[in-house]
């Protein structure tokens, strides 16, 4: 049995996992950000609420970058975790075996195991949310690149100038890991945002856009073409590289199902592999994703 746990900048949500794709919820605490014996102190009270037995596994799904070398995780909004080797620390604490993975991968690592990626040999778990992110599962793994960054498809100058739908001419927008051009700058909610006021001089919420889009306003039905063809080019060069059977999407954009749809349809049509069913599809798990893919990367790893 595994205590698994989904730790966000204002709560910590725990549960005990029997297999990795079932769990039992633990119910959650507040997130003690700048202290880390009280951290840990949470941790244990949760723990001990789910009745683990002394020296079991515990799996985590963090907010921001774990390096699986040196074991430190980069975590802005919980200072009291940011800089240190969390599994480490957090295992020498509790007498524990402690497994930790951000929360993107922890996303890859559940819809593999439980989601719209389960039966597939290689998922690539794609979170277009606030900002883009990513995982790779294969062969029911989770893929660990150099500094804990695989999967990053958002970050890097990847996204077109020119597009087909006038107007032709998009700028590249700074992102904040200090680059331009990223498709974090255009393809999350504020991306969308942002691409809808310089197109149409208008603020409105990435939810507004896509429900005007639904409804066929004009307006928003230029935005979200030009949005399709900006994130689809990325994405399909990203499918080529990785070889994904079934790209999951997570985040809020992906629970707009006509939006992946169109996703889908422009992906397809720029890779190297024909395919003629979905591979780029809505997300099965929208509730505790996180604490599921805690669960799925104990079992991948074989501590479980």
């Amino acid at each position: 049995m595994i205590t698994c746990f989904d730790i966000g900048g204002t709560t910590i949500k725990g549960a005990i996992a029997s297999g990795p794709d079932a769990i039992e919820a633990l119910g959650r605490v507040p997130t003690p950000r700048d202290d880390f014996e009280a951290f840990a102190n949470a941790i244990a009270g949760l723990i001990d609420k789910g009745g683990a037995s002394a020296g079991s596994p515990i799996a985590i799904s963090v907010t921001g970058v774990v390096d699986p070398e040196t074991g430190r995780t980069t975590v802005a909004n919980i200072p009291c975790i940011d800089g240190r080797d969390l599994a480490g620390d957090l295992g020498a604490i509790l007498g524990r075996k402690v497994l930790v993975a951000n929360d993107a991968d922890c996303f890859a690592l559940a819809e593999a195991f439980a989601g719209a990626g389960r039966g597939h040999r290689v998922v690539f778990g794609a979170i277009l949310g606030t900002g883009v992110g990513g995982g790779i599962v294969a062969d029911g793994r989770l893929f660990r690149g150099g500094g804990g960054l695989s999967g990053e498809w958002g970050h890097g100058t990847a996204v077109a100038t020119k597009v087909s739908v006038p107007p032709f001419d998009i700028p590249h927008f700074p992102c904040g890991c200090g680059q331009a051009g990223c498709v974090d700058t255009i393809g999350g909610a504020r991306g969308i945002e942002r691409l809808h006021k310089l197109l149409h001089g208008l603020d409105r919420p990435s939810t507004d856009i896509v429900t005007a889009w639904q409804a066929g306003d004009p307006a928003a039905t230029q935005t979200v073409d030009i949005y399709v063809e900006l994130v689809s080019i990325p994405l399909a060069l990203t499918v080529n590289i990785i070889g994904p059977d079934i790209i999951p999407v997570g985040g809020g954009l992906g629970n707009a199902h006509d939006l992946v749809a169109r996703l889908d349809s422009a992906v397809r049509k720029r890779i190297l592999r024909k395919i003629d069913r979905p591979l780029v599809v809505p997300a099965h798990l929208t509730v505790d994703a996180g604490l599921i893919g805690a669960a799925g990367l104990a079992w991948s790893e074989g501590v479980a």
